[in-house]
């Protein structure tokens, strides 16, 4: 067993416990023990795509760390609390409401790169120490502004968003659904239908809450987004709802539930739901090799006069991958070695 089951992570599981139910089913269905972990943590409070990977694709779980992701979030406007999200305790609070024209009128100032303060309760480090334990403990905590990249950020029209209006359904809670990658409209979650932009008096709506979708960069913070999404707008707010829509190259199409994983587990037949370990690398290319080339970079040894573009490879002999490596002025090193060397036997 060696490659990734993507769960829908439910409301209220952390990542460790995703990973422990991954262990679980694998031992229910008397799988050999091998390596598990998650690629990316997803908070208790969020939902969507967790990559867990399995066997020898534990050793790209920090490449899916590095890797963009996309979010569809709610933000409710008029409270902010201390963790920024629903669970914490409101901290500050504020009469006014933005309308639909105000919130479009500022998604440019937080699109492409820009610098954001992470949340106190998070999983940083100050001193050794979790920030989110720090706070916890009613010590301040105060993190350095970091760098991260919004590649896209747009509206999500959802029902229930009109503040003294006739609107019907309650926004926030729904579900996120595949495909958040832009060009294309953003993925709607289910239960939403379209809302008018203007009333019947055609001037703006004001706004309880809005739900937003975002491509972004490794470390970027959704809950300080949106924060910093309210005070531009003169106000604050809080994250009600999380789903995350992707992560590198997985997506809520690939994604299964915790209970078809546990059904999979006692049938005995997880390795229909396993992605191969390659699905993890599906944005760099594949560099085929000789039997005596996988040979030599099982050894550690450095391919020379290999005609292949610099940059990232997963290095493969026939479907087996061999190693991730980096190639450079025809020169192959191995970055990642795979011990997959016994398929690679059976093929040769």
């Amino acid at each position: 067993m060696h490659g990734w089951i993507i769960l829908d992570k439910p409301l209220g599981l952390g990542s460790t416990q995703a990973v422990s139910a991954v262990k679980r089913a694998l031992r229910s269905g008397g799988y050999a023990k091998a390596k598990v972990g998650h690629g990316g943590t997803l908070d208790p409070l969020a939902t969507g795509v967790l990559p867990i990977a399995i066997g020898e694709a534990t050793k790209l779980a920090g490449r899916m760390l590095d890797s963009d992701k996309a979010y569809a979030f709610t933000i409710r406007f008029g409270a902010q609390t201390d963790t920024l999200d629903a669970e914490g305790q409101v901290i500050a609070t504020s009469d006014v409401r933005p309308t639909a024209t105000a919130l479009a009128a500022v998604l440019p100032r937080f699109t492409g790169p820009i610098a954001q303060v992470p949340p106190a309760f998070s999983a940083l480090k100050v001193d050794g120490q979790r920030a989110y334990d720090l706070a916890r403990a009613g010590e301040k905590v105060v993190l350095k502004t970091r760098d991260v990249v919004v590649h896209s950020l747009e509206v999500l029209p959802m029902p229930g968003m009109g503040r003294g209006t006739a609107a019907e359904g309650g926004g926030g809670g729904g579900n996120g659904a595949a495909g958040a990658d832009a060009p294309a409209p953003p993925p709607r979650p289910s239960g939403a239908v379209p809302l008018p932009i203007h009333d019947g008096e055609d001037h703006d709506l004001e706004l309880e809450e809005a739900t937003l979708v975002a491509s972004v960069s490794k470390g970027t913070y959704i809950r300080s987004l949106a924060r910093d999404l309210a005070l531009a707008l003169g106000m604050v707010g809080h994250v009600t709802m999380l789903r995350r829509l992707k992560a590198g190259p997985f997506d809520l199409a690939q994604a299964i539930t915790l209970d078809k994983l546990a059904e999979f587990g006692q049938a005995r037949t997880l390795e229909h739901l396993l992605l191969p370990l390659r699905a993890g690398l599906d944005d760099i290319p594949a560099l085929s090799l000789t039997p005596d080339q996988a040979g030599a970079l099982r050894q550690g040894r450095v391919l020379v006069g290999i005609a292949a573009s610099d940059g990232a490879a997963l290095a493969t002999y026939r479907d087996t991958a061999v190693a991730l490596v980096a190639v450079r002025n025809g020169e192959v090193r191995v970055e990642r070695g795979f011990n997959l060397w016994n398929d690679v036997e059976e093929q040769t």
